[in-house]
C-alpha cells in the first residue's frame, strides 16, 4: 500500500499540474510533521513532548526579525506547515477550487510563484502587525495567506464566474470572495488568532493587486516563472527526461483592447503571412470564446472538449 501511495505521489509530481503539486506537497509535510509528534508522543510515555513545538516554532515564521535572518528557510517553510487537519483541508480545498479557476485564465505556470509571493506577502504583514500591535501572536504557520491570494486573483480575474454552492445555487465568485475577506476583517477582533487573519489579508490584497498589474501587462511573477522553468529544464537534462520545449511562455490573460482587434482584423495581406500565424489567430480566438463562455455561464456549461481545449491552453 505505501509504495502504491509514493507511485501516485510521484505521478502527480510528474504530471500533474501546479495546484495538485502543491496540495500533494502540503499534504506530505503534514503527514511527516505529525509522524514526528506520534513518534516523540510515545518516546514521551504518552504525553506530548515539549520538543514538538520546538521543531513547529523552527519552521514557523517568528515575529522577531533577528529570528527571521537566523532562520530563513522559515520564510518558505511556514507556508506549507500545518499541525490541525481541518486547517490543512480548507486550506487545500480553497486551493484546488479556485486553483484551477486562475490556472484556467492565467495559466498553470503562474500558480506556484502566485502562492509564494502571496504566502510572503502575508508573513510580511503578520510581522509588521505583530511589532505594531500588542497580542498578535509569537509566530505564523500555514497556506491561508498563500491560498487567498490565489482566492482573490480568481474573484479579480473572472468576478462573473458561477459557481454552484450546496443549498444556495448558482453563485458569482465575487461574492464568495468578498464574503471570504470580510470574515476575515471580522476576525481579527473575534479570534485568538489576529496575527494570522493579518496575514490571511495581507495575502488576499497581494492577489488583487498582482491581477490588477497582470492586466495592465506587468506580470510581477515573471521573473519567478522563468527561474522555475529553467530548474525544471535543468532537471529534465539532468534526468534524461524529455527536452524541454524551446516554445516560450504565452500568457492566456488576453487584453481586451488586443483581442477585439485580432477578431476584426480581415486584411489578406496578414493572412496570407503564412499558415501558422493563421493557426495562431484560430487558437485565440478558440480562446477566447471559450473564456467569454466561462464568464457568461460558468465553467460547467463547457463540453469535455471545450474543457480538453482550456486544460492545454492552460499548459501552453
Amino acid at each position: 500500500m505505501v509504495q502504491s501511495i509514493w507511485e501516485d505521489v510521484r505521478r502527480t509530481f510528474t504530471h500533474g499540474n501546479s495546484v495538485s503539486r502543491l496540495v500533494v506537497a502540503n499534504a506530505v509535510i503534514f503527514v511527516g510533521i505529525n509522524l514526528v509528534n506520534i513518534l516523540l508522543f510515545i518516546i514521551n510515555g504518552a504525553k506530548p513532548h515539549p520538543f514538538f513545538a520546538d521543531v513547529v516554532e523552527w519552521l514557523s515564521l517568528n515575529r522577531e526579525p533577528w529570528l527571521i535572518l537566523s532562520r530563513p528557510w522559515s520564510i518558505l517553510t511556514h507556508m506549507f506547515l500545518h499541525t490541525g487537519f481541518f486547517h490543512l483541508l480548507f486550506n487545500m480545498l480553497y486551493l484546488f477550487w479556485f486553483g484551477r479557476i486562475v490556472g484556467d485564465f492565467i495559466g498553470d505556470r503562474r500558480i506556484l510563484p502566485l502562492y509564494l509571493m502571496g504566502g510572503l506577502a502575508g508573513g510580511v504583514i503578520f510581522v509588521f502587525s505583530a511589532n505594531t500591535l500588542p497580542n498578535i501572536g509569537l509566530y505564523a504557520l500555514g497556506a491561508s495567506a498563500a491560498v487567498m491570494a490565489i482566492v482573490t486573483a480568481a474573484g479579480a480575474i473572472a468576478p462573473e464566474y458561477n459557481i454552484r454552492l450546496m443549498f444556495i445555487g448558482d453563485v458569482k465568485l465575487k461574492y464568495i470572495v468578498f464574503v471570504m475577506i470580510f470574515l476575515d476583517m471580522l476576525s481579527i477582533a473575534n479570534s485568538n488568532n489576529a496575527g494570522g487573519h493579518f496575514a490571511h489579508l495581507g495575502g488576499a490584497l497581494f492577489g488583487w493587486l498582482y491581477i490588477l498589474q497582470l492586466q495592465q501587462g506587468r506580470d510581477w511573477t515573471s521573473p519567478a516563472s522563468k527561474l522555475f522553468d529553467w530548474l525544471k529544464q535543468s532537471w529534465d537534462k539532468l534526468s534524461g527526461g524529455r527536452q524541454p520545449s524551446r516554445q516560450g511562455p504565452r500568457v492566456i490573460y488576453r487584453n481586451p483592447k488586443a483581442a477585439a482587434a485580432q477578431r476584426n482584423s480581415g486584411n489578406p495581406s496578414r493572412r496570407s503571412q503564412g499558415s501558422a500565424r493563421s493557426d495562431n489567430l484560430g487558437h485565440q480566438e478558440q480562446l477566447d470564446r471559450i473564456l467569454d463562455k466561462i464568464k457568461a455561464s460558468g465553467y460547467d456549461s463547457l463540453s469535455s472538449e471545450e474543457k480538453e481545449f482550456l486544460f492545454n491552453a492552460s499548459k501552453r
